[in-house]
């Protein structure tokens, strides 16, 4: 009897080692979980980095711009410059933007002192005659002359919300020597100024010095 039933099992065992009917849609199906994490991961992410990349652009194309002015811009140029650049952001809503330019002056001692300074969209600008932090080798190169100062930040809402639950915020910042010397100047502004209300804090991460 024993001997039967031993047998019967070992029958049983072999036959459930050769079935091999839907093991593909098993494996499949835990696996599924993992291979969903990772693709939304993966296009959060490069979405993330897309956006990041966009705002380098604007702070980068709007200093550039500024530096290229001789002696002065016209306020309404800036505005320009600001507005164009935040096409820039596409196919990411622009809305949540906001970009500051300044002159800094920097002296033989590497003392640093804001010139003037223009907010958009809800950036603060920068206080008149107060010190701005720029990287010690820049003020060893820019000593007795003044330096244009672009930044853009950019809070960025997460695609889907299942990898990046909250949103975060993106800081550039770019540095520009006038291209023809002299210091660039905004007509019609006197000190600082922000156009379009809001708040922009320095209180940020800085993502990258270039």
């Amino acid at each position: 009897m024993a001997r039967r039933i031993s047998i019967r099992f070992s029958r049983l065992i072999r036959r459930f080692k050769a079935a091999s009917d839907a093991v593909a849609a098993v494996e499949f199906a835990l696996i599924l979980p993992f291979l969903l994490v990772l693709y939304m991961g993966t296009v959060e992410l490069s979405q993330a980095i897309s956006a990041d990349r966009r705002v380098g652009i604007v702070a980068g194309s709007v200093g550039d711009l500024v530096a290229q002015s001789e002696d002065v811009v016209a306020l309404a140029t800036l505005n320009d410059y600001f507005a164009a650049s935040a096409i820039l952001m596409a196919p990411y809503d622009d809305t949540a933007l906001k970009q500051t330019v300044s002159s800094v002056f920097i002296d033989v001692t590497g003392t640093t002192t804001v010139i003037w300074s223009q907010g958009y969209n809800g950036a603060v600008a920068h206080t008149v005659n107060s010190s701005y932090d720029l990287p010690t080798a820049f003020k060893n190169i820019a000593q007795g002359s003044t330096v244009i100062v672009s930044e853009a930040e950019y809070t960025y809402q997460p695609l889907m919300g299942y990898f990046f639950e909250e949103p975060f915020t993106f800081y550039r910042e770019y540095f520009y020597m006038p291209r023809y010397g002299s210091a660039i100047t905004v007509s019609g502004v006197r000190g600082g100024s922000s156009i379009g209300g809001g708040t922009l804090t320095r209180t940020l991460t800085r993502r990258s010095r270039s």
